[in-house]
Formats: structure tokens, sequence, C-alpha cells
């Protein structure tokens, strides 16, 4: 059993902290092209950006399928109904609500006919967007043009061609036009959950809901031209995983690399971030101005090593390289910007949570909190604690709440992070395993910011939602590590789940 595997263990690879202490057929309409929006952008007062967004084209191509009998057929929604109009106004909300993909519309009456639109798409591809090759606007409207995904709007029943396109292999969404194409939805639905096939389904009278699943494509999408880098540890059978399963590039990156990088740092840069922290910090308590400057140091470090190598995210073996001497400086001041700015830092070079966080961010434009849980059974309480949090929980556009600034908790030294994070909120707690193919999922309602001097600096209580007792269960097979993020996602992490393939276990 791995150190990582271990009950007790952090969840990252190469060091178990507490041993350490011890030692992703009809008439075809034109495709909607617009520019591709950006991950992340430059914040002042430094030049230099935390993480790129992903590399390739960016564009999501989803094949819009409308699956309808003929006008003057008696059947739900009614006779005469106005297929055409419905259809205009559904494909336009979407193109206006989701700019960055390509919707492709198509129109299938039988079963015959969805199945000449899967034949015409050829086969599935999973290869990363950086490898495969660029097709134009034009090319993406024809059929057998790489898709990335279909929508499947049911706007009538019963036209069996619903059945054929969620069993072709490729991620599907099923969307039901409420009052229209209920019962076709419900049994298509029910058997693409039991077959365990890549279809996540919608049916709801908020819009949004649809949008939200075409995110989760996008994601997938977004996933397979990113990278992450992990830095003083091998990334192992876990970061095949990552790379075999999402496509996303897994890069090792030695502490020498990264301690080159922190004495290349432009120190005038370094001591205006650590200005920026201090003056937005509601106190500094134990570092010194020294310390903090330190961490901007390392933070424009990991900066120059993310545009190197076009990365998204980083994580850092940062008890074993800090320990050791072979890092001058805690990550956490650097982490706690990429989280704010919408790129991803992550503790303990912990692929699992790395990758977590940064599907999270492409999902819901928030970050991630990944955390060492601590469970209450008195208060129906779990406790998620660690020395690294954003303040900008509910994204780079949203608000900020107060942090005070700390010293690493377990030995006193350099510069943290304790966020005072939203209470009266609900979140939402999970961990994606490529591995397993599996979706560990739990939320949580906020209650209290706990001011303990024990653990790790930021501590989040919230009740939890559903069974506490069975939340004791899933440690040993999940280790202790989770990736908080503020809202109720429960809905985007099943479609994302179920798009990529992966199983949900909801462990409370």
């Amino acid at each position: 059993m791995a150190a990582e595997d271990m009950p007790g263990s952090g969840g990252g690879l190469g060091v178990n902290r507490r041993e350490f202490l011890a030692s992703c057929v009809g008439g075809v309409a034109g495709a909607y092209v617009s520019g591709v929006k950006t991950l992340l952008a430059a914040d002042q007062p430094a030049a230099a950006a935390s993480a790129t967004g992903p590399a390739g084209d960016g564009k999501c191509r989803i094949r819009l399928v409308f699956t309808h009998l003929g006008p003057k057929t008696p059947t739900w929604p009614n006779i005469g109904y106005d297929y055409e109009g419905r259809k205009k106004e559904l494909t336009e909300k979407l193109r206006q609500a989701c700019p960055d993909v390509d919707f492709i519309p198509v129109t299938v009456n039988s079963a015959a006919e969805a199945k000449k639109i899967v034949e015409a798409d050829g086969p599935v591809t999973t290869q990363p967007a950086t490898q495969a090759a660029t097709k134009s606007a034009t090319q993406a409207t024809q059929p057998g043009a790489q898709i990335d995904a279909y929508l499947v709007y049911i706007v009538g029943i019963w036209t069996g061609a619903p059945w054929v396109l969620v069993t072709s292999g490729r991620p599907t969404i099923l969307a039901n036009d409420l009052y229209a194409g209920c019962g076709e939805f419900l049994v298509a639905n029910a058997g693409a959950k039991r077959k365990g096939l890549r279809v996540a389904g919608v049916s709801s009278s908020r819009f949004e809901d649809v949008v939200d699943a075409v995110r989760c494509v996008e994601c997938v999408k977004k996933l397979r031209s990113s990278a992450i880098l992990v830095v003083g540890a091998n990334p192992g059978k876990r970061g095949k995983d990552v790379e075999e399963v999402f496509g996303t590039k897994v890069i090792p990156i030695t502490f020498e690399q990264l301690d080159e990088a922190y004495k290349k740092a432009d120190r005038a840069e370094a001591a205006k971030w650590a200005e920026r922290w201090t003056k937005e910090a509601e106190k500094v308590v134990e570092p010194s101005k020294e310390d903090v400057e330190n961490g901007g140091a390392m933070y424009l470090a990991m900066s120059d090593l993310l545009r190197q190598h076009k990365a998204q995210g980083i994580t850092i073996n940062c008890l074993g390289g800090f320990y050791g001497g072979k890092m001058k400086a805690y990550p956490c001041m650097g982490f706690f910007q990429f989280n704010n700015d919408g790129g991803v830092g992550a503790c303990e070079a912990d692929v699992r949570c790395t990758i977590s966080m940064l599907v999270m961010t492409y999902l819901t434009d928030r970050p991630g909190y990944i955390s060492d849980p601590v469970i209450d059974t008195s208060k129906n309480q779990i406790i998620y604690a660690h020395c690294v949090a954003s303040n900008k929980v509910f994204g780079p556009k949203g608000a900020s709440n107060p942090y005070h600034i700390r010293s690493h908790s377990e030995d006193r030294k350099g510069a943290v992070v304790r966020s005072l994070m939203p209470l009266g909120e609900m979140t939402t707690t999970v961990l994606f395993d490529p591995g397993k193919k599996q979706t560990i999922l739990h939320q949580a309602k906020t209650v209290a910011n706990i001011d303990e001097d024990k653990a790790c600096r930021t501590k989040l209580a919230a009740e939890v939602v559903g069974d506490i007792d069975k939340l004791l269960g899933e440690w040993d097979q999940w280790g202790w590590h989770r990736v908080t993020v503020y809202g109720d996602l429960r809905r985007q992490v099943e479609h994302f789940s179920a798009l990529a393939g992966f199983s949900v276990l909801k462990e409370a």
C-alpha cells in the first residue's frame, strides 16, 4: 500500500505528512464561432500571470440533435406543434449562454436517421487537443468532423432516436423539453444509467441546468489540452491515470528547477506582492516581513514555471521540500493567489486533488479548497482544515472575505493564510479518482470559522447533509484529503462524472 493510500495519509505523493513529521437526418446549420475565453488574466501589481488557459483552439464542438416526429402526428407535445420555432428558440438560447461552444444543429425523426448521424460522425477520439488536427469552422459543420459530444434535445416523442444516440459511445447530454419529451427521456435516461453509459440527463424547467451540463463537456475538452506541474515527487501511477483518462499532461519538476526559479525571482516584485497581501489582510500574526516577501518570491518562481510549461495548475511536495531544506519558502501565499485568480495551487504533491481542483475550476469558475477534514459527530460537523485557502470562494469576480496571515501551523514557520470564509453557504466536497473511475462526494453547510491553535490555520466548520456516521466510512480507501467548493454543485459533479465515465459514491 502506497503512503498516500494509507489511513491517516494526506493523500499526496512521495511523502506522508504525519510520517514525515516523525522522520474531462436533417439539415445542418452553420456553426457559431466565437473567441476563446482565457482561464486567467494577469493580476496587479505583478505582470506575472499565475497560469495560462488551455492550449489548442479551445473550441468545444457539440452536435445539437433535436428529436421529434412530424407536426401532423398526434403525440406529445401536440398535433400541429411549431417544432421549427421551438428548435430555433433553443438554439439561440444555447449560443447566447455558451459563446465558446460550436453548436451544430441537426434534426432526426427516427432511429434510422439517428444511426446515419452516428455513422457519419465516425469514431470517438480521446486524443488531446494539442495533438489533434485542427479543423475549420466550415469543416466542423459537416458530418465526419470531430464532435466532442451530443446534446440530444427531445422536443417530441417517440422517434427511437435518443436511444441510438446515447448508446453511440460519445459523451451525450440528454435534455428533456418539459411536456414534450418526457416519456422518451425517462426511458432513455434510465436505460443509459443502468448500463453505465457516458450520459448526463437533464429534465428541468431551469434552462441554466442544460447550460451547466454543456459546461461539463467543455471541461472534458479543456482537460485534454491542460497541464499540471508536480514538484519534488514522482507523479507515478496517479499521474499516468490522469493523462490516460483526462488527457491532461502531468509534468514532473525537480526541487532544483523550482529553486533556480526562486533565485531568479525579482525581489522588488516579490516585495510588492508581500505589501499587497499584508495591506489586504485583517492582520499579520507571526510572520515577519521577510517571511511574507519570501512567499512573494516563491509565487513568482511558481508563476515562471507555469508559464514555461503552459500549465494551469501546480502541486508541490511542500513539507518534504521545506523540512528537507530544498525549499527556502513555503508556496502557501502563492497557492492562495493562484486560487484567487482562477488557477490551481495544490498542497503536498497531491495529484488527485490537483486534477479535482482543476475540474471544479473549469466547471464553476470557483476555487477548490484542499483540506484535512476533522469530524465532530457531537455537532454533526465536518471541519475542513488546511494552511492554504482562497479568500475569493465565489471566483475571481466574486466578493473577497477577510483573512489573516499566519505561520505554517505544524512547524510555526513561513507565511500562510487563515481565510475566514462565508457562513450559511452550501458547499460541495469532491475527489475525482481517474484510476478508480470514481468520484466521491458529500455536501455541508458552513457554520463557523474555528479559532483553534491546534492543527492547520484555516478551519471551516460545516453541518453535514446526510449521515455523518456514514461519512466516517471511506477514508481508508480515499486518503485524508478532500476538495471543497462553495455552492450546491451536486448535479454538475454528477453530470461531469457521467460524461467522463465515472461512478459517484456519496459518502454521507
